[in-house]
Parts: structure tokens; sequence; C-alpha cells
């Protein structure tokens, strides 16, 4: 018995936990909003009057569009006909598109005179337009470094050496903050006298130093940038909702019996001018609380029929 009972209890509680849900998914429904409201008068009384006007596509549920009745500067709005049209509309959108090239330099300077201002462009989609440039997009990156060695080389002389002897020569030099070693040395002489009038003989050294310089450079460059601008695509097929609305002059809040605008209430000679009826409660909307009564009435019927065949079970045993 206890596990019947169990049992009944548990699908008393699995229906309500579904009729919540569906209570709370009915309540989330959507509803569209409009692109246009249109406010004027209609009829030789000079009634008001609201053109609500929605865009849908042809997917979209038109059930879902508002209807209820509503307020506005004293006057209520009523539903009197709703117009539907099937048009041909453009749609636009925003569109980005990045283009890459070589390039064989990173001056973004010289980057910008080589990219085109604008382009045509058309998307898979079948929109088109017309993209412009968008200068603070545009990146360059480095394909990749190799290096490269240079050649130095470099000329010393040497003069009025006393004899042709490469160990009167330096072995090494600095050029231009680079060392540079001695290759090769070429000589030159020359007669001369010396104090005393005796002829000597004098050299002249010129040597030649190399040297060799390793340098990385860049192999090539790529040059990303952004193209934006609007891209539109016609022939799409659209549907034109129209609510119109006629409107009737808001009905006042009817007063307590036995009450007045002004009144004595202390016979004083002088109306008060607080009347206690003045705070009015408005009437409450209890079309929201239908289908929560509704579920509690369902899960009522449910817990008395699993009560009924309780009983029966335990008759018969």
């Amino acid at each position: 018995m206890k596990r019947i009972l169990t049992t009944l209890c548990a699908l008393a509680l699995v229906m309500a936990g579904s009729a919540t849900a569906l209570a709370a998914e009915a309540a989330s429904d959507s509803s569209y909003y409009p692109i246009s409201v249109e406010e004027y008068t209609y009829g030789d009384f000079d009634e008001l009057r609201i053109n609500k006007t929605y865009q849908l596509s042809l997917g979209d549920d038109p059930s879902l569009i508002p209807t209820e009745d509503f307020t506005r500067n004293g006057r209520r709005y009523y539903l009197l006909d709703m117009t539907r049209k099937d048009e041909v509309g453009v749609d636009v959108q925003t569109y980005t598109e990045t283009v890459t090239q070589a390039s064989d330099t990173n001056n973004l300077e010289t980057i910008l005179q080589r990219l085109d201002a604008e382009m045509e462009v058309t998307t898979e989609d079948g929109y088109v337009g017309i993209l412009r440039l968008d200068h603070t997009s545009v990146q360059v990156t480095t394909d990749g470094y190799a290096t490269k060695t240079n050649t130095l080389s470099a000329s010393r002389s040497y003069p009025n050496l006393s004899e042709a002897d490469a160990s009167l020569i330096p072995k090494s030099i600095e050029d231009k903050g680079k060392t540079l070693t001695l290759g090769d040395v070429k000589w030159s002489e020359s007669m001369d006298v010396d104090g005393e009038g005796n002829p000597v003989t004098r050299y002249t050294a010129t040597a030649s130093y190399t040297g060799s310089t390793t340098s990385r450079y860049a192999t090539g460059y790529t040059v990303s940038a952004n193209y934006t601008g609007e891209v539109s695509k016609a022939n799409c097929a659209v549907v034109t909702y129209t609510a119109i609305f006629g409107s009737e002059k808001a009905q006042e809040e009817s007063k307590a019996p036995g009450t007045d605008e002004k009144h004595d209430a202390d016979n004083d000679g002088v109306q008060d001018t607080q009347n206690p009826s003045d705070t009015e409660k408005e009437p409450v909307d209890l079309s929201s609380l239908k289908r929560p009564v509704m579920i509690g009435v369902v899960v009522l019927a449910l817990g008395a029929g699993g009560v009924v065949v309780f009983k029966k079970i335990k008759e018969r045993r």
C-alpha cells in the first residue's frame, strides 16, 4: 500500500511540474515591435486613431503582433482592423572584408599609397556594395628573415721606412667601427740623403686590410587591411502588417456612494481639501491568475483520483 501511495504522490508532483513549465513557457512568448507609429484623426468627428506598422519575414508568426487595448493620453485604444501587404524589400547589412597582399617594404606611407581607397564586393549570399579602406586596420607582418655577409676593405700607406719589412706594418686596423686585418703589402722605394750627405734608401708600404660584416634582413612582408561598408540585397520578400486602433474617451473611476468631491467633515463651514475616498483602488486584473487556477484544479483532481484508487485497492484486500 505504501508503494502505491508513493507512486500516486510522485505522479501528482510530475503533473504539477509539467503544468508549471507550460505556464512559464506561455508567459515567455515574445511579440514584435512596430517600425513606425502614426497618430491621426479620422472622420467627421475627428476620432483619434493610431496605426502601428510591423514588418515581418515570411517565416514570422503574425499572431505575436500585440493587439490588446491600451490607454494613452486619457483615451482607450482598441483594435479596429489589421491589414497585410506583401512587398519586395531591400536588406542592408554592414560588411567587412579583409584583403592581404605581398609587399617589398614595411614603410606604412608607401603601403597606404599602394592600397586602393575603395573596392566593389559581391558576397556569397548575393549582397553587393562598395567598401572603403579602414586606414586604422592596416597591418604589416614580416614573412621571414635571412642573413648576408658583406666584404669590407681599406688601405693604409706607411712611408719613410728604413727597410721593406712587413713586421713594421700593423697587422690590424679599426675602420668605421670594424676591425680589419692585414691582407697584402706593396712596397716602393725612393732615394734620400742623410744628415751627412750620404745617400740612403727609404721604403713606402701600401697595406691592404680586409674584413667582413654580417647583417640580418627581412625576406618579404605581408600587408592586411580591412574594407568596411554597407552591402544590400534586393528582392527580399517581406510582409507589412498595419494594426489600426480606434479610440474613445477612457471611463473615469467611479466614486464610492455618499461621497462628494468636496465636503465639510467637521461641520466648520469650510470645505475639506482632502477626501478619504480620493485614493481609489484600481480593479484587480484576474486574467493572469486563470492559468495557475486551472493548474491547481488539475493537480487536485489527480490527487483525488489517487485517493479513490487507493481506497478501492484497500477494500479488495
